[in-house]
């Protein structure tokens, strides 16, 4: 097992030490403090299905393999033992009814809760394939709520941390089951306006989830549409230290004026456990960034 590493500057990849050495690292690049960590894993995109063949940059889908990478991430998220772990959408695939695909989201998410400590989940488009939302939300988890929510927020450790749903078609419509396309994403004005108001009441240092990428070195197809918009909310309350996404499978970074964007490569990627992916990110008191990525994913470090 592997970690990755990132050069910003350079953009140059390197391999790193064994994964389980990750626990040793947070906070290590500055030596400052860290106050909560947390694990990352996106794009599962489990379903009993057969592999499906896809050229770059979107690449294979190992459906099935998405049980074993999960128990992998759950596994080494137990020894870790991070303040929470999120998963960034897109948690199942679709069967060939809502019954099937309700049974996918059931498996992934009875690996996903083997996690001992908080766990939570940010709406992907594929979440509402053969599913509404309230279908998907009424069969999983988030800690602190009766039934888990589209969009929210929580605090751990002094930071806040806040979820985003841009499941919302270009009409600013709810994706729904036959209602939406992976490349119309939208964050409406009702949730924008929540968003101020959420930046405006947080106290300390803010970290921001969404499936779909914000950022602007994002491919424009896996950007939400009114990315710009979102990004000026997050820019004004000069609290957002970072934003973490899936979507747009090969993953990503970028820092811009002073929020640093990482984007997860996919969990569901090529079969077989070494194309796995998934991370660990630390926030230092001065709003540095650590993300140690296992497996596929990117090791990088904002200070």
């Amino acid at each position: 097992m592997s970690i990755k590493t990132a050069n910003v500057s350079r953009r140059f990849f390197i391999e790193g030490v064994g994964a389980f050495a990750a626990t040793t690292l947070f906070g290590a690049p500055s030596g400052k403090k860290s106050l909560v960590s947390f694990g990352l894993v996106t794009d599962c995109h489990y379903a009993d299905l057969p592999l499906a063949v896809r050229p770059m940059p979107v690449g294979d889908a190992a459906y099935r393999d998405s049980l074993a990478k999960m128990r992998e991430f759950v596994s080494v998220m137990n020894r870790v033992r991070p303040a929470f772990a999120i998963e960034l959408g897109d948690f199942k695939d679709q069967g060939p009814d809502k019954a099937a695909t309700l049974g996918f989201l059931d498996k992934i998410e009875g690996v996903f809760a083997q996690f001992a400590g908080a766990r939570y989940h940010v709406l992907g488009n594929h979440d509402m394939d053969r599913l509404t939302k309230d279908d998907f939300l009424s069969h999983v988890t988030n800690a602190g709520q009766p039934k888990a929510l589209a969009n929210y927020s929580f605090a751990k450790n002094g930071v806040t941390f806040i979820v985003l749903d841009a499941c919302y078609n270009a009409k600013m419509e709810s994706y729904t089951p036959g209602n939406w396309q992976w490349d119309d994403a939208n964050v409406p004005p009702a949730e924008l306006a929540w968003l101020e108001k959420e930046l405006s009441a947080a106290k300390g240092l803010v970290v921001v989830f969404c499936h779909q990428r914000i950022d602007p070195a994002a491919e424009k197809k896996h950007l939400v549409k009114n990315a710009e918009a979102v990004r000026k909310v997050l820019e004004a309350s000069g609290k957002v230290k970072g934003v973490f996404t899936g979507h747009q499978h090969a993953g990503g970074f970028c820092q811009e004026k002073g929020i640093s964007y990482y984007s997860l490569r996919a969990l569901v990627l090529n079969p077989g456990p070494e194309e796995n992916s998934y991370a660990v990110a630390s926030v230092d008191v001065d709003g540095g960034i650590f993300v140690t990525g296992y497996r596929k994913a990117e090791t990088i470090h904002w200070g």
